[in-house]
């Protein structure tokens, strides 16, 4: 095909295709005509339905109008029936049924909810006002309920409680100091009993009935009400007052009113002690029974409740507590006396082992006070223990009574002094936690070891005085030795020797040995002296003593009788003087005895055997060598044995 052909061909194809393009164009623009016409139609149908449309959509409105307000008249009928309901129950009182009448209250105020949260009509405004006075009304009964509820359940503790569980029925928590020397004018604590254990744990009581059990609910629910209507105050004054006045009724009636009054300075000291054990007895009780069970009914009553129970607690529980404090604060501050700082640590202790319960019970910011006055009046007590226990070493030092015991046995106050110190020891913990608040020195020692060293050493330096009455030097170190071993062999038996180390005791018992050392010295150098050869007259200057156990011809035979009668009087006196004197300690009085037959006996022994030939051979031998070394060993016996000066002697010429 040649190019003429082909472009003939291109030719025909391009016109056939504008033609198709031509055609497409024409059907293209009768089609927009024709849609724009249905645009046109449709515009004018939507024109034509408007109307329609909104009388349709304004009867729906209107139709939702109604259904809505039908149902909110429907609500306000129902609060309306409700407030009727309410208001014949509550109209009708709490007396023939509480729960229905608190049910009442309990729709009264959802309407008044109901109707102060919604948009009411002014007609409905009266409503809601009669709604409110009608609110006052119940509030006025239910306050009366309450009140009413409360006193009469509100009662005292129990009488048949009172008698199961007397102040005397807890341990005593004193203890008995009594005196080794019956003799003497000092007692610690003459009426104090033996303390029982050193522990305060609380006896096992039966929980007291304060409130019964079934009423607890109907006090919550109207406690609930009164204080959802806003009365808050008024609910908690009438629960305060009515279980402050039978809380402090059971104080009274348990004595506690007895121990308050200001008479504390002028007590006798039996009756201040009876009154403090009786104290101590009642903490026990207020803090583990009274309070604990009031806090149990406040927080029971009050469960849930928007309100302040710890600030209701503490207004009926702060003059109880004032009451039962207020002695001890007395006590405190009275007079300090030595036998006082017993009956002191007894009221600290109990107040130290109630303290974690007293901090539960009484929780709360609201509580603070309660707990601030317990504390502070712990802390009195120790100071007041500091005091007197700092003042009886004062007392020991410058203790000047001219009691003078004659036999030289243990003086009434080293048995004032080392009974009190013994039985201070059983307080041990309380003691050193008490004395560690004071500084005595170096901290890191115990401070009632301390304290102890220095009341023995002014007891010594009391005694030392004391001693120097007695115009007998031998009386003197004997009275000494006595004291003192009294004193080591008291303490080392009890807790004060691990308080005061075995150095302490080691030195002592130095002393004591010295001391009787110083009595055999100065009771029997002269008795020895005679019995010596020194000073013995002679025939002659030439003369000699013969051999021991000879018969010397050189020493005068009157010289020797006069040494036998010299022995025999000096002998006769000691024994007539010493066997009144006591020794009470029986192994230290074994030991003296010992501790002189072993250097009177042999010196007496040798002194017969060289010179009793000389009076033998004499027309009264008995008058001179009356003693054979068995019956000065038998007599020795009978030493420091405390015999009366109107005993007789023990032997006669």
């Amino acid at each position: 095909m040649g190019a003429p052909q082909a472009i003939e061909m291109l030719t025909q194809r391009a016109s056939v295709l504008r033609e198709s393009l031509q055609r497409s164009r024409s059907n293209t623009e009768r089609m927009v005509a024709m849609l724009g016409s249905f645009d046109h139609r449709l515009s004018a149908l939507e024109s034509a339905m408007r109307p329609t449309q909104v009388r349709t959509r304004a009867i729906r409105m209107a139709h939702e109008n109604i259904d809505n307000t039908l149902k909110a008249t429907a609500v306000v009928l129902t609060h309306f029936e409700l407030l009727r309901q309410a208001e014949v129950a509550i109209l009708k009182g709490p007396d023939e049924d509480l729960q229905s009448f608190l049910d009442a209250v309990d729709l009264l105020q959802c309407n008044i909810r109901f109707f102060s949260t919604n948009k009411i009509s002014m007609s409905e405004y009266g409503l809601l006002n009669h709604a409110n006075n009608l609110l006052s009304k119940a509030v006025v009964k239910l306050g009366d309920e309450f009140r009413q509820l409360l006193a009469t359940y509100s009662k005292p503790i129990d009488l048949e409680f009172i008698a199961a569980f007397p102040p005397n029925s807890l341990p005593s928590l004193s203890r008995a100091t009594g005196s080794q020397s019956d003799g003497g004018n000092h007692a610690p604590a003459s009426n104090h009993s033996e303390h029982q254990g050193r522990s305060l744990e609380t006896p096992m009581y039966k929980t007291p009935t304060l409130m019964p059990p079934r009423i607890l609910p109907l006090l919550h629910n109207l406690a609930e009400q009164l204080v959802q209507a806003g009365y808050q105050q008024r609910c908690s004054r009438i629960y305060s007052d009515a279980r402050a006045s039978a809380l402090e009724s059971s104080l009274q009636k348990l004595g506690v009113d007895e121990l308050t009054k200001d008479g504390v300075q002028k007590m006798e000291w039996d009756a201040l002690e009876t009154k403090i054990q009786d104290w101590v007895h009642l903490m026990q009780i207020a803090v583990n029974l009274l309070f604990a069970e009031e806090r149990k009914i406040c927080d029971q009553i009050f469960y849930g409740v928007a309100f302040n129970s710890d600030l209701c607690f503490a207004e009926v529980t702060v003059n109880s507590v004032s009451m039962l404090l207020s002695f001890g604060d007395s006590v405190a501050k009275s007079k300090r006396s030595p036998e006082k700082i017993f009956p002191l640590l007894d009221m600290h202790e109990v107040l130290h082992e109630l303290q974690p319960e007293i901090a539960r019970i009484f929780e709360g910011k609201a509580c603070s006070e309660i707990q601030q006055s317990t504390l502070s009046l712990a802390k009195h007590l120790a100071h007041a223990v500091k005091g007197t226990f700092l003042n009886f070493e004062e007392i020991i030092e410058k203790d000047s009574t001219k009691t003078m015991v004659a036999d030289g046995t243990v003086h009434p106050l080293s048995s004032y002094v080392i009974n009190y110190m013994k039985f201070l020891f059983d307080y041990r913990l309380t003691m050193e936690r008490i004395l560690q608040e004071v500084e005595f020195g170096n901290k890191t020692d115990s401070q009632l070891a301390i304290m102890t060293m220095r009341i023995m050493q002014s007891l010594q330096n009391n005694l030392d005085g004391k001693s120097k009455q007695y115009k007998d030097p031998a009386l003197t170190y004997l009275f000494l030795m006595n004291n003192i071993h009294y004193m080591v062999r008291s303490l080392s038996r009890s807790e004060a020797k691990d308080l005061l180390g075995d150095d302490w005791v080691q030195r002592h018992r130095r002393i004591v040995q010295q001391n009787a050392n110083q009595y055999k010295r100065v009771a029997w150098a002269k008795i020895l002296q005679t019995l010596s050869v020194q000073g013995l007259s002679s025939l002659g200057s030439s003369s000699s003593l013969g051999a021991e156990g000879g018969n010397s011809s050189g020493v005068s035979r009157a010289s020797i009788k006069e040494r036998f009668k010299s022995f025999n009087m000096q002998f006769e006196e000691l024994h007539q003087r010493q066997s009144q004197w006591v020794v009470p300690d029986r192994e230290l009085r074994e030991y003296l005895r010992l501790a002189v037959a072993e250097v009177l006996l042999p010196a007496y022994r040798s002194f017969i055997k060289r010179f009793g030939l000389l009076v033998e051979n004499s027309s009264k031998p008995q008058k001179y060598n009356r003693y054979t070394p068995e019956d000065i060993e038998q007599l020795l016996d009978g030493f420091f044995q405390g015999n009366t000066l109107g005993e007789p002697k023990a032997f006669e010429s």
